[in-house]
Formats: C-alpha cells, sequence, structure tokens
C-alpha cells in the first residue's frame, strides 16, 4: 500500500458522534469523501438526515442512530445498528460535546454534571461500546479541546475539566487496547473553528484572541477533519495515546 492509498477507507465503516452539526458534519463528509460509509450519531434526527444527504452525495452509505451519547444503552444501541447494518466499526470519532460559560461561583452542580455526563462519560460510554466490536487496527479518536490545555477569558470550568480528563481517558485506554486488542486511541485537541458553538459566542470575542492566534485566524473545520482522517489511517500506525492539538499556535502563544 501506497502512502496516498492509506489515505482510502474504502470498505471501511466510521462512527461519528455528534454528527448533526459543526465540526461533526465536517468529519462524516470527509471520511465519506475517503470512500467510507458512515454510522451518524446525535440527539437530532433531522440534522443527522441532513448530514447523510451529504454522505450520500459523495456515493457513500450513512446510517443515522438517535444518540445521547451520556447514556450507555445509548451507546451501545449506536453500535448495535453499525453492526448490524455494516458488520463493522473501524473508526470512532468521538465527537459529541456540550459547553456552558457560567462564572465557577454561580454554577449548579446540575449545570456543571451535564457538561461531564456528555463530554467525558459519554466519550467513555461510545469509546467502550466501540472497542467492543473493533478489529485490530481499528482507531479511536476523541475530540478534546485547547481549552483542557489552556483558556481563553471565559468562564469554562466544566467543560475545561471534562475535556483535560477525556487526554486522560485517551492515555489509559491507549494503554488498555493497544497491545490486547490493536486499538490505537487518540485525541485531537481543537483550537477555535467555525462551528454552531463558536456563532453563539458574543459579538468581538473571537476577535479579541487574534493576537494570540499565531496564523492571524480562526480554524477551517476541513482543516481539522484532515488532521483526523491521517490519525485514523495506517498512515498514523504508530502513533497512539497522543493529543494533536491544532489550534492554529493558540496554546504556544
Amino acid at each position: 500500500m501506497s502512502i496516498l492509498e492509506s489515505f482510502r477507507y474504502d470498505g471501511r465503516v466510521v462512527v461519528v458522534t455528534g454528527a448533526s452539526s459543526g465540526l461533526g458534519v465536517a468529519f462524516a463528509q470527509a471520511f465519506a469523501e475517503a470512500g467510507a460509509d458512515l454510522v451518524l450519531a446525535g440527539r437530532r434526527a433531522d440534522k443527522l438526515a441532513e448530514t447523510a444527504e451529504l454522505v450520500g452525495a459523495v456515493g457513500q452509505r450513512a446510517l443515522c442512530v438517535a444518540t445521547d451519547v451520556s447514556s450507555p444503552r445509548d451507546c451501545t444501541a449506536m453500535v448495535a445498528a453499525a453492526m448490524e447494518t455494516f458488520g463493522r466499526v473501524d473508526v470512532l470519532i468521538n465527537n459529541a460535546g456540550i459547553g456552558t460559560a457560567v462564572p465557577a461561583l454561580r454554577e449548579s452542580p446540575e449545570q456543571f454534571t451535564s457538561v461531564m455526563e456528555v463530554n467525558l462519560y459519554g466519550t467513555y460510554w461510545a469509546a467502550q461500546a466501540a472497542a467492543s466490536v473493533m478489529r485490530p487496527g481499528s482507531a479511536v479518536i476523541n475530540i478534546a479541546s485547547v481549552l483542557g490545555i489552556t483558556t481563553a477569558a471565559l468562564p469554562q470550568a466544566a467543560y475545561s475539566a471534562s475535556k483535560s480528563a477525556v487526554m486522560g481517558l485517551t492515555r489509559d485506554l491507549a494503554q488498555q487496547w493497544g497491545t490486547r486488542n490493536g486499538i490505537r486511541v487518540n485525541a485531537i485537541a481543537p483550537g477555535f473553528f467555525d462551528s454552531e458553538m463558536t456563532a453563539q459566542y458574543k459579538p468581538g470575542y473571537l476577535d479579541s484572541l487574534k493576537p494570540r492566534l499565531l496564523l492571524g485566524r480562526i480554524g477551517d473545520p476541513r482543516e481539522l477533519a484532515g488532521t483526523a482522517l491521517w490519525l485514523a489511517s495506517p498512515a498514523a500506525g504508530y502513533v497512539t495515546g497522543q493529543t494533536i492539538t491544532v489550534d492554529g499556535g493558540m496554546s504556544i502563544a
């Protein structure tokens, strides 16, 4: 297999959680363009159907599964549906996530817990379910955040804590599943990208970050998807337990 051929996903099945909007759509479209069939998981069935149309437009199959990743039962059902339809799961993109911007002295236990249940627990439940059926050579990619490494002038205690924890979870799953199961587990820590989440920021907030963005701009979601395509491919076959930061230089500024 040539290096270029190693980036093809023909005959492989990729599960993307949080596939109803934002970065999840970019991940799904990129893997479909590379030849994969997709399992699209998320809580908004109508939005999943829109992502499925993008997958179908490039000639690939898409299965939509209504999933709340904070529910272990939903994650198990998601993987069962993938196996029933496609007979395999080769890649999991653990993208589902939520955030809050509540000052720490005012954040309620319910607000903090809701973020942890999706971002950390949901990542674990989805990975656990997928790994139970994955073959050697498969890959799990957990989506962390640059806010698990640094801060960005917003009150993000729950979100930052959850994403830091995802990085630790990634390392441990990599060492548990590497030799025994032949599954690579890595994380990507995105910076600020055009997405549904960044669209909710107050006017001027993203501009205020530009002095910390060494490349002078926020990211294009397809730049992040390209990192995932590499990290899940045989071209990255000797990479596991790592967090790849894709943030335009923000974390070192």
